[in-house]
């Protein structure tokens, strides 16, 4: 390249020379040079117009064979158009292997911009959602999938959690729907048919809320001859040992069954809870009252209350959310322990939070903690009594109040149970008190 353009200059510096030369010998140096120019000049152009001329055919015509700098830029406008070639191959190679991608995929797949408008959709999309080719094409989604919770989902901007509603093409279809964000702005909408998860779901709660409501009115016969017959002087006293445990284990399926039941009853309700006024700070009063009339228990429960704000929502689902977590708390913490109640407010919403040294939970048992009849030592939680629903029974409630449950635990050291409510469920902002 460098060569090239030196050569260039000692030709043109030769022209030059040659000009000045026949201008000293036959006079008028100037036209001489006006002239010697001029024909470099048009040289140059011709070869211009060649390159030219060879840009706006080059898919019919091969390059012109220039040397020096005119044939450098003609190999470098070949190799870049070339590279450009390659590139766009590649590019409508990996457009088509996407499209065969999302074709076979069994999800719906619709792209779309930073203004949530359609750019493109694959078949699925179709089937799916009702989308039509083309004439859908620059609508915005919410428009199309016509759901209140489907706009309140893309308005939020948290999509972690999919999203399970009707199908807008039939009815007795569920979709689940899980938006991706990518990009400047730009969004990928998922949708998976679960109608088949779904009645198996509903299968599911429908048995465990029927054999529970069937199994409480047997249980409550067979609990009450035992409490007859651990209570009548004139049993055998060798029989007493096996109809202690007996009632034992017939209180513990009892309260298995009523856990099942009040799970299967927030489940069935669906949506959001109501919005009645619960005084959180006497409610909480009055358990650490039961608390401390209790025989086994951690020597010191303190309650502190930074606010006397009220909640907007369930009193017995909050109540049930409270119990179960003060519940687990003095559950497992030992006598010598200590166990913290706190209620409070801020900018973000109303939070309650229970602290205990107790025996603490593992870090590899956080993740499925909430879930049903998990159990952390199966023999410890049958010792104690504990069903495995409490958690699970939290965690719904919560999630009909808005509410998230925070889970904070060391092996040995103790746990930490944060609820935070939001500000939309706190019915006043009140002046800080503590109890």
């Amino acid at each position: 390249m460098y060569a090239a353009w030196s050569f260039a200059l000692v030709r043109f510096l030769g022209a030059v020379a040659v000009a000045v030369a026949g201008g000293l010998v036959f006079g008028h140096v100037e036209l001489w040079l006006l002239g010697v120019l001029g024909a470099y000049l048009v040289f140059h152009l011709s070869r211009l117009f060649r390159l030219w001329r060879w840009l706006r055919r080059r898919r019919t015509e091969d390059p012109p064979d220039f040397g020096g700098v005119w044939g450098d830029v003609v190999a470098l406008v070949t190799r870049i158009y070339r590279r450009k070639q390659f590139h766009k191959r590649r590019i409508v190679q990996l457009f088509r292997e996407f499209r065969r991608l999302t074709t076979a995929m069994p999800d719906g797949v619709v792209v779309m911009n930073a203004e949530r408008e359609i750019l493109w959709f694959n078949r699925n999309a179709m089937t799916l959602l009702g989308l039509r080719r083309k004439v859908d094409f620059g609508q915005r989604i919410e428009n199309l999938v016509r759901h209140p919770d489907f706009t309140k989902y893309l308005n939020g901007n948290d999509y972690a959690l999919p999203l399970v509603l009707r199908s807008p093409v039939a009815t007795d279809v569920f979709l689940s729907l899980h938006v991706v964000a990518y990009g400047a702005g730009q969004r990928l909408l998922l949708a998976r048919d679960v109608s088949r998860q779904m009645r198996i779901e509903a299968m599911r709660k429908d048995f465990v809320a029927n054999a529970s409501h069937e199994l409480r009115s047997p249980l409550t016969v067979i609990s009450g001859y035992l409490d007859t017959m651990v209570d009548d002087p004139t049993v055998d006293p060798a029989w007493r040992g096996p109809l202690e445990e007996m009632r034992r284990q017939a209180e513990r399926m009892r309260a298995v069954v009523n856990d099942l039941l009040e799970l299967s009853k927030l489940e069935a309700a669906g949506g959001e809870a109501g919005e009645d006024l619960v005084d959180v700070g006497g409610m909480l009063a009055l358990m650490r009252k039961e608390v401390l009339t209790l025989d086994q228990r951690p020597k010191e429960i303190v309650l502190r209350l930074d606010s006397d704000a009220k909640l907007l929502g369930s009193e017995a689902e909050l109540h049930s959310v409270f119990a179960n977590l003060i519940g687990n708390a003095v559950k497992y913490t030992p006598a010598s322990g200590r166990v913290d109640i706190r209620w409070w407010t801020d900018t973000q919403g109303a939070h309650f939070a229970v602290r205990d040294t107790g025996v603490g939970i593992p870090a590899a048992h956080l993740p499925r903690i909430t879930e049903r009849f998990y159990r952390v030592d199966p023999g410890r939680a049958r010792a104690t009594g504990g069903s495995g629903l409490g958690l699970a029974i939290v965690k719904h409630a919560l999630q009909r109040h808005g509410a998230a449950l925070e889970i904070e635990s060391e092996e040995g050291k103790g746990s930490l149970f944060t609820c935070h409510f939001p500000l939309r469920r706190v019915a006043a902002r009140a002046t800080a008190v503590s109890a």
